[in-house]
């Protein structure tokens, strides 16, 4: 195979989803990270993985060896030190590998933003003084100039996400009403791809965006809107960009410390200003309310194929049997056993859960909960099941309903109670290293603020209620057995 394009931050947001594109266009692709141990993805015949650091100029000869174009996806806005100054090493290393390869081309997602006479953030600064480190190569530069990326798992887009899930009441500052010109991540690879065969000699700068221009306070009211949410924003005139990210600190810390730079770089417009990309690219963006309903249909389809017991690293390890976390807004709880036992043993025992068989663990607590959601108009425990030994994808059980079912191995359940969000309830039965590994899950999808009260409040009952349940259904399997 003779591989003809690097992408350096090949596992970053947008690395990742080109990396996939490309593949599926037959295009052989060198992938370079700076830790190979943090790659998940499955290896591919049109795919080589590569541990190199822009940072640490030794590493690159073999990274850059044969290559004839790369893509630049890289930044340095999450390290504890000045990113700046980082981004103009990795940029100046970067240019001095590719030169010595023979490179033929670049291609570099950068910021959009005017700066021609403008004060521009420290973000939108960077993003163009990497820019203009890479023109400086003897290669030619096509730099694309992009505000906010709307897609699920853009950090733009969470930091907007989780502030409307979070806040009802919204105290927004002055930056709310700053224009910006969002575009849908799918809009944003074809660009980067098209760039690959372009028919162009020289550097060019193409500034990229979707169909409409928004403000930001727009932005988070038409995902309230579709979200079906009720946002309350109080406009202020005081509060700046730098408060504003040590308030972020509060409300989305798992993303503060990106998010920081993200809220200061918003005291610029970024709308596209120069429509010379439309002399190159035949590409029509869709605007950012049909990307956010987009952005929503991508997770939900990416949600129906998680299998949990992968969703946290830490619960593979044989001395670890439980472990929290979130994909994308909805949050899990998972939790394995082990065992000597077939997997058909197992799973008969979990196929025969609920209705007059009871929940092996807390029937009360079980019960007192159908009780609770018959007293708020739900249905309660009141359907019990079909059958009280067999399930089949669609039928009732109890309060659930059977979503999924796979003989031996999975069986997914969705509550249908009256929640302040979406759950499931979620078993997968591998066979690990000899042994019977079961995985219990429980997902929860909040509707705003309440539905996160509502998870974090009960989490300590789940987690003892789900753990007896996993050991009665072992027990029992035992039982059967012998």
């Amino acid at each position: 195979m003779t591989t003809q394009i690097l992408i350096c931050g090949a596992n970053g947001y947008v690395g990742s989803r080109l990396s996939s594109a490309l593949e599926k266009l037959g295009k052989p692709l060198r992938l370079m990270v700076r830790r190979l141990e943090f790659v998940k993805e499955p290896s591919s015949p049109l795919i080589e993985w590569i541990e190199a650091d822009l940072l640490k100029p030794e590493t690159l000869p073999k990274a850059f060896m044969g290559i004839t174009t790369a893509y630049y996806l890289v930044h340095s806005m999450a390290a504890d030190q000045d990113y700046a100054k980082l981004d103009k090493k990795a940029a100046k290393n970067f240019v001095k590998a590719a030169q010595k390869a023979g490179i033929k081309r670049v291609i570099f997602l950068g910021g959009l933003g005017n700066d021609s006479g403008h004060f521009l953030s420290k973000h939108l600064k960077s993003r163009h003084e990497t820019g203009a480190l890479l023109r400086e190569g003897n290669f030619q530069v096509i730099e694309f100039r992009a505000s906010i990326i709307i897609g699920p798992g853009s950090l733009s887009f969470e930091l907007i996400r989780s502030l409307v899930e979070r806040l009802p009441i919204m105290i927004t500052p002055k930056w709310v009403n700053i224009e910006t010109q969002p575009i849908f991540i799918d809009d944003a690879i074809n660009y980067l791809i098209n760039a690959y065969s372009l028919d162009l000699e020289k550097n060019a700068i193409f500034e990229i965006g979707g169909c409409e221009i928004v403000t930001y306070g727009g932005l988070m009211a038409e995902y309230a809107k579709q979200r079906g949410l009720t946002r309350v924003m109080i406009k202020v005139p005081f509060l700046t960009p730098r408060l504003s990210s040590w308030w972020l600190q509060l409300v989305t810390p798992i993303y503060a410390r990106v998010g920081q730079q993200l809220i200061a770089s918003l005291v610029n417009k970024t709308v596209i200003q120069s429509f010379e990309t439309d002399n190159w690219f035949t590409i029509k963006p869709i605007g950012y309310k049909e990307a956010i309903k987009q952005a929503r249909e991508i997770e939900e389809n990416d949600f129906s194929s998680v299998r949990w017991n992968d969703t946290d690293s830490y619960v593979t390890h044989a001395n670890l049997n439980s472990a929290s976390g979130n994909y994308g807004r909805r949050l899990f709880e998972t939790q394995k056993r082990i065992s000597e036992l077939s997997p058909k043993a197992i799973f008969e025992v979990i196929e025969k859960i609920g209705g007059k068989n009871g929940w092996y663990f807390a029937d009360s607590i079980w019960s007192l909960r159908g009780l609770i959601d018959y007293w708020l108009g739900g249905i309660g425990m009141r359907r019990s099941r079909r059958d009280p030994n067999k399930l089949r994808v669609g039928d009732t059980l109890d309060f659930w309903r059977v979503l999924e079912i796979t003989p031996n191995e999975h069986l997914k359940l969705f509550a249908e109670m009256r929640l302040p969000g979406r759950a499931w309830l979620d078993f997968r039965i591998t066979l690990e290293n000899g042994k019977t590994v079961l995985y219990q899950s429980a997902i929860f999808d909040p509707k705003g603020l309440f539905g996160l009260i509502y998870w974090y409040g009960l989490l300590p009952f789940h987690k003892i209620i789900f753990s007896g349940l996993l050991n009665s259904i072992m027990q029992r399997a035992h039982k059967t057995k012998n």
